[in-house]
């Protein structure tokens, strides 16, 4: 089903969306996006909605199973406490990604913004997993409490920082995947441990790798096998020193 959303406000987009998924449409194209907010949230189920154009805030915020694909930026809170499915991005994406974010996968071809993955977290043995193929400001993995945050750097400037400031603020679960050498980013060393990676690491970040690589036409194999760090929390109660004896 293509919807042509120039003339639409974005609450009439969204219900001719999820009326047509009510009465049992599965694929949308959605033409000439531009800041239409909320789209896909709270869909359920196996739907496909192919994005051109730029999305609003909130893009796949409670999404459950339905596969989105974006063919030009997105704004900010893509996939706000998705539950599952995947969303696809092109190009870049702006602040507060993946917030609260309980399952699927987020897969962001350029750059994106500050607090990258905050408050993520494993949910009902879901395990969010959050892919940037460029570059993330500052901190990035605040809070975040489950899942997988991968940042690969492609393209980059070497003489760019990978992440912003304050990288693993308050982090006390989850894993946080950097690609290339630490020495010059500024983590949160009294909330995070640094260490290069390990087979079992690369293990687990090699399924997820190779649906990134897909996605956007990549090859995976070299990837896989560069120098990686994985930052994980010192501890589960991270400022637990500062509230009880």
């Amino acid at each position: 089903m293509r919807i042509d959303a120039a003339q639409l406000h974005y609450r009439e987009l969204n219900r001719r969306i999820r009326e047509a998924a009510a009465a049992g449409e599965t694929s949308f194209e959605l033409a000439n996006v531009n800041g239409h907010r909320y789209i896909a949230d709270g869909l359920k189920g196996a739907l496909d909605i192919d994005i051109q154009g730029v999305p609003g805030n909130d893009l796949g915020a409670f999404m459950d199973g339905p596969s989105v694909r974006v063919r030009g930026n997105a704004q900010d809170a893509v996939a706000n406490t998705m539950n599952a499915g995947r969303i696809v991005i092109e190009g870049h994406a702006g602040d507060v990604l993946g917030y609260g974010m309980r399952g699927g996968e987020l897969f962001v071809r350029g750059d994106v913004g500050y607090r990258v993955g905050i408050h993520m977290k494993a949910y009902r043995g879901r395990r969010p997993v959050l892919v940037a193929g460029g570059t993330a400001g500052d901190f990035l993995a605040e809070y975040m409490a489950g899942g997988m945050l991968i940042i690969l750097g492609l393209d980059r400037d070497p003489a760019a920082p990978l992440v912003g400031e304050w990288c693993g603020t308050g982090m006390h679960g989850g894993a946080l995947y950097l690609r290339g050498e630490a020495a010059s980013w500024r983590l949160a060393a009294q909330s995070v441990a640094v260490r290069p990676v390990n087979d079992d690491d690369r293990d687990e970040m090699r399924p997820h790798l190779n649906a990134f690589c897909e996605a956007f036409s990549l090859d995976a194999t070299a990837l896989i096998e560069d120098d990686f760090i994985r930052v994980a929390p010192i501890s589960h109660r991270p400022y637990s020193a500062k509230y009880a004896a």
